[in-house]
């Protein structure tokens, strides 16, 4: 009989790592009455079915975020996609301003900035409804000091946002899909059996979402706005080459935890530095 938390987990690491047989365990109500329940989600894990969505929620940046197979699982990578992208809102001041998310998923993005940038109306949008079901459950578990700042827009990229915006974004941040078709079937099966192949694969190349956001993006940005993408490091070089030639300023790529190159920053020329970062981002 399982009569304390140690037992439970105890019997848990027996079957999966260690650190798995914590997070699992923390998510059933008692030790006695909730083994079968985490029998069944430990089944799940031993099956494939990622951590993440076993648990149904994940951590992002501080957010507790809900999870699961209609949305991509927010990943380290992507917090380095969020902090530069906050850290290109704080450049121009205080004043009030809007930022867009496309490609939201989760939310993830969207939520991180509207908690961290008070002064930020944040735009989100993504052509799955299924995702923006995730991203709305997100949103309402979200203080009302940042959820009434939050929009959600069923769309493709750019043409989810209202015209009204049209010059006004201060940031555009995205991680749209980045695969390759030829890569997928090569993905981790965790990945490639479970997420959502619309949120992975872009195309043959696995430039083609993030094409279509470059040549896009100077007409939405304000002036010295930045265009903020995640991408795979060896589409750097050639997405670098392609902002630079589309006429953006200050194209740079910043490299992820494991000292990859992960993120494209490209602004709209004429801006300038200013103050306004929170919590000493500059």
């Amino acid at each position: 009989m399982i009569d304390t938390w140690r037992d439970l987990h105890a019997e848990v690491a027996a079957r999966v790592p260690a650190v798995e047989a914590r997070w699992l365990v923390e998510g059933v109500p008692a030790p006695a009455d909730g083994a079968a329940r985490l029998n069944a989600l430990v089944e799940r894990r031993l099956a494939g079915e990622p951590l993440q969505y076993v648990l149904g929620r994940w951590s992002f940046r501080g957010l507790d975020l809900l999870v699961d197979r209609r949305v991509l699982i927010p990943r380290p990578e992507t917090e380095v996609a969020a902090e530069v992208a906050i850290a290109e809102a704080c450049r121009a001041g205080d004043a009030a301003f809007a930022v867009a998310d496309l490609g939201t998923g989760s939310g993830a993005l969207a939520l991180a900035l509207a908690a961290e940038l008070p002064a930020a109306e944040v735009w989100a949008t993504d052509v799955s409804p299924s995702a923006l079901e995730v991203a709305r459950a997100n949103l309402a578990a979200m203080p009302p000091a940042a959820s009434s700042r939050v929009h959600l827009a069923e769309g493709m990229w750019y043409e989810a946002l209202p015209g009204g915006l049209r010059g006004r974004l201060r940031v555009i941040v995205s991680n749209p899909p980045y695969v390759t078709e030829g890569e997928f079937a090569g993905l981790a099966p965790e990945v490639r059996d479970h997420e959502p192949v619309g949120a992975l694969v872009a195309g043959p190349t696995g430039r083609e979402s993030l094409d279509h956001l470059v040549a896009g993006g100077l007409g939405w940005l304000e002036p010295g706005g930045a265009l903020v993408l995640e991408l795979a490091p060896d589409q750097a070089g050639p997405l670098q080459a392609v902002a630079e030639a589309a006429g953006y300023d200050a194209v740079a790529v910043h490299r992820d935890l494991a000292g990859r190159d992960r993120v494209l920053v490209a602004r709209r020329p004429e801006g300038g530095p200013g103050s306004g970062c929170p919590g000493g981002l500059r």
